[in-house]
C-alpha cells in the first residue's frame, strides 16, 4: 500500500501512513497526524496538536470526540491474544489479589489510566513488554488501544482501581471488541475482580455496609445530573446505606452540593456519614461525621475524586470511632 507522501509498515498488522510527520505504529491499525506521537499498537488518532480529546477517544482540531472505530478485526493478520480486565483493588500492592498479580505478570502489554499505572509494583512494570497510559477521561481511546493490541496478537491487561465491573472499563472493553467485529471468545476475554472502593472504604470505617447498600457516582461525565438526582431521590428515602463515588472535582462542585441537599431532604441531619479519601494510598484520610455537616466538607481537601462517602441508614451508629450498621441479628438472637 502506498500514499503520496510516505508509508511505513506496521510491525504487527495494518499499515500506517503519514500526513506530514508520524512515528511508526508498532502493532496495529493505521494512525495519521500532523504533529503527534502515534499509537504504539492500536486505534487510529488524528489531530492538529493533541493525541486525544479531553474526555475520551481520538479528536480532531475542534476537540470533538471521535465516535468511529479506527480499525476492525479485518485490519489484523495475527491470531488475537488474550484481553483481561484487571482490578487493582484499593491502591497499595498488598491490596491486590494474587490472581490480579499473576495476570499482570503474564500480560505482554498493560494499558491504563496514568494514575493507576503509577500504582503498579516495580516487578509488574519490569515484566511487561510495553505499558500504555492516558490521562483522565481517556477511557475510550485507551480501551480501544487495549483491544487493538489484543487483535494484533498480544496478551493485554487493561487495568483500573477497585473492580473492573464497578464504574470501570470491563463493559466498555466488550462493547469496543464487538464494534470491531470481534467477540469475547475471539480475544479470550476475562475479568479479574478486585476489591471495590466501597468495600475497602467500608473496612476503614468499621462495619457500615453489612446491610442493604447502593452505590451512586456523582460524576456527570457519562450520566446527566438530572438522572443522578432522580436515583438519589429514589434511594435516599429507603433503608439503604449509600456509597457515593466521585463526589467532587475542581470543575464539578455543584453536583456534590445538590446531592447533600437531596440526602438532607430524606434523612435526618444526625445520620452517620463516613468519608475516606485515597483509600489504601499514601494520602489516605478517614473521617466520621454527620449528614448535617457534610455540605461544608465540600470545601475541604478530604473531598475530591479519590474520596468515597458512606451514608449510613437510620440504624447506623458510631462505637469507639467505628461506624456500625446492624444486620438485624438482635431481632432474632439474644446476645
Amino acid at each position: 500500500m502506498s500514499t503520496d507522501d510516505d508509508t511505513t509498515e506496521s510491525k504487527c498488522g495494518a499499515s500506517t501512513s503519514e500526513a506530514e510527520t508520524e512515528t511508526e505504529s508498532k502493532c496495529g491499525a493505521s494512525s495519521a497526524t500532523e504533529d503527534e506521537s502515534a499509537s504504539k499498537c492500536g486505534g487510529s488518532a488524528s489531530s492538529s496538536s493533541s493525541s486525544s480529546s479531553s474526555c475520551g477517544a481520538s479528536s480532531d482540531s475542534d476537540d470533538s470526540e471521535e465516535k468511529e472505530v479506527g480499525s476492525t478485526v479485518d485490519d489484523f493478520d495475527a491470531e488475537p491474544g488474550q484481553l483481561i480486565a484487571v482490578g487493582l483493588g484499593p491502591g497499595q500492592p498488598e491490596g491486590m489479589t494474587q490472581r490480579a498479580k499473576a495476570a499482570l505478570l503474564d500480560a505482554d502489554h498493560i494499558v491504563g489510566y496514568t494514575t493507576y499505572v503509577e500504582l503498579l509494583p516495580d516487578e509488574i512494570v519490569e515484566a511487561a513488554d510495553d505499558i500504555y497510559n492516558t490521562p483522565m477521561c481517556g477511557e475510550v481511546s485507551r480501551t480501544e488501544e487495549a483491544v487493538d493490541r489484543t487483535l494484533a496478537g498480544n496478551d493485554v491487561a487493561i487495568i483500573g482501581s477497585g473492580d473492573p465491573n464497578v464504574y470501570a472499563l470491563a463493559g466498555l472493553a466488550l462493547e469496543i471488541t464487538e464494534s470491531k467485529g470481534a467477540d469475547a471468545d475471539m480475544v479470550d476475554f476475562e475479568v479479574v475482580p478486585g476489591v471495590p472502593a466501597a468495600q475497602s472504604c467500608g473496612a476503614r470505617l468499621g462495619a457500615p455496609l453489612v446491610n442493604d447498600t447502593v452505590s451512586i457516582s456523582l460524576s456527570d461525565h457519562l450520566t446527566p445530573m438530572p438522572e443522578i438526582e432522580s436515583r438519589l431521590h429514589a434511594v435516599a428515602g429507603e433503608e439503604f446505606a449509600i456509597t457515593i463515588y466521585n463526589p467532587w472535582s475542581r470543575k464539578r462542585r455543584d453536583n456534590y452540593q445538590k446531592a447533600c441537599e437531596i440526602l438532607l431532604n430524606h434523612r435526618d441531619e444526625d445520620t452517620v456519614v463516613g468519608i475516606v479519601h485515597g483509600a489504601g494510598r499514601d494520602d489516605e484520610e478517614v473521617e466520621i461525621t454527620t449528614l448535617g455537616e457534610l455540605p461544608e466538607k465540600g470545601e475541604e481537601d478530604i473531598i475530591d475524586m479519590t474520596t468515597t462517602i458512606v451514608i449510613g441508614n437510620s440504624d447506623t451508629y458510631v462505637h469507639e470511632g467505628r461506624m456500625v450498621t446492624p444486620r438485624g441479628y438482635r431481632n432474632k438472637y439474644d446476645y
